[in-house]
């Protein structure tokens, strides 16, 4: 039975996650969950679970919980430190790091260092510390398991000794051409150019196919999420740029795919739900009920593929152009997408203000010499708040035009 941590228990991946576990109720015991502020949800999840630990980021929320769980043998505790802490503690053996932006590098961070079976849902890790995060994995024996339904779909397509080397494969000794990310593009796919700037955030986050959060669903209709998932594949799957590419395929039944050398081309296909891929890395190497039904190929009807147009997509361009200029231009992006889609959730920017915010921060990094070589988290960090401060202060002139 593995011992399970679930960091950002109230999410989607959080949630979908727990959906999995009521599937395998032998298989995975929850030892600690951890939340920002949501009580409510929280408290139905620890009656039901019973976990060691639980934590909320929010002081108040804390002490909010510990009443409304007075009585019960779970400890509630408080704060970012405890998060990160929790993720390392030895009554877990396996950390689903599913917190949401750069909140959850810390400790997903930590969790990777203390030698853990790391499901991997949050890819700002990935994005904000790329080479330090994988040389930590290698040198405290981690184990990573990719979760994005296109990362897990790669991992899933890939020979054994490959998905045994993340970070450090080599994808041409393996017989590999290409992997191919596939997105689905969005809700203004098809939508006028010149309608783009008025979208509203309720528009943006009516995906067509999958059910997420606001930040996500913002990100998928800008790109900038499959931006993200191309420099999270670039590190995890050791690749050089003739070797990733985006495809948009709008039934999002092909999750991604690898291309190899012989012609061959592997694909993952699904429903468009998270509870697939999670259920894939609870278990792996084996394969477990996840709740949700194969495919019916019949109604299906046909499968689309197309290019990324980067006049529509300005944020996916900027993300792969990061992704190749170091880890400080990756940084900064992440740091700088995450004010402006706030701004944006807000009513403080159009649509189409998203993807020049990214651009000035990207601008004012580099032409303040601060593109610099970043070797430690406490460095990434001052970088991250560096940019998310040049994104607000980019904001307040858009406001004030």
């Amino acid at each position: 039975m593995h011992k399970l941590c679930l960091l950002g228990a109230t999410g989607s991946i959080g949630t979908s996650t727990l959906a999995v576990l009521r599937e395998q109720p032998d298989r995975f015991q929850l030892t600690a969950v951890t939340a920002h502020r949501n009580v409510e949800q929280m408290r139905t999840i620890c009656e039901e679970f019973q976990p060691e630990v639980a934590v909320m980021v929010d002081e108040q929320a804390a002490r909010d919980l510990a009443e409304v769980l007075k009585g019960r043998a779970t400890q509630v505790l408080s704060g970012a430190q405890a998060v990160a802490d929790v993720a390392a503690a030895s009554n877990s053996d396996t950390v689903m790091a599913a917190i949401v932006g750069g909140a959850g590098l810390v400790p997903t961070f930590a969790a990777v260092t203390a030698g853990k079976r790391v499901l991997l849902a949050n890819k700002e890790a990935l994005v904000m510390s790329g080479q330090l995060f994988i040389d930590a994995a290698a040198s405290s024996g981690a184990q990573i398991l990719p979760v994005d339904s296109e990362h897990n779909a790669i991992f899933q397509c890939l020979p054994a000794e490959v998905q045994q080397q993340l970070g450090h494969c080599d994808l041409s000794a393996a017989g590999i051409h290409k992997i191919l990310l596939t997105g689905s593009g969005g809700p203004f796919r098809e939508l006028p150019l010149a309608e783009l700037a008025a979208q509203t955030p309720a528009a943006a986050c009516a995906h067509p196919n999958w059910d997420m959060g606001q930040k996500i669903s913002v990100d998928s209709a800008t790109m900038m999420n499959k931006g993200l998932e191309y420099i999270e594949a670039r590190w995890l799957f050791n690749c050089n740029e003739a070797q990733l590419d985006v495809v948009l395929h709008p039934q999002s039944v092909i999750h991604s795919m690898v291309s190899y050398k012989d012609g061959s081309v592997l694909a993952q296909m699904g429903q468009p739900d998270m509870r697939t891929p999670i259920a894939h890395c609870l278990s792996f190497p084996e394969r477990i009920e996840s709740g949700v039904a194969p495919l019916d190929f019949l109604s299906i009807g046909q499968l689309n593929f197309a290019a990324a147009d980067s006049a529509r997509y300005p944020c996916l361009e900027l993300a792969m152009q990061a992704c190749w200029q170091g880890q400080w231009a990756t940084t900064t992006l992440n740091a700088a997408n995450e004010v402006a889609v706030a701004a944006y959730l807000a009513g403080q920017i159009k649509f189409t203000g998203i993807a020049s915010v990214c651009r000035a921060a990207l601008e004012q990094i580099q032409q303040g010499n601060n593109a610099v070589a970043l070797n430690s988290i406490a460095a990434i960090l001052s970088l991250d708040e560096q940019a998310r401060a040049i994104a607000r202060e980019r904001i307040k002139q858009v406001e004030a035009c």
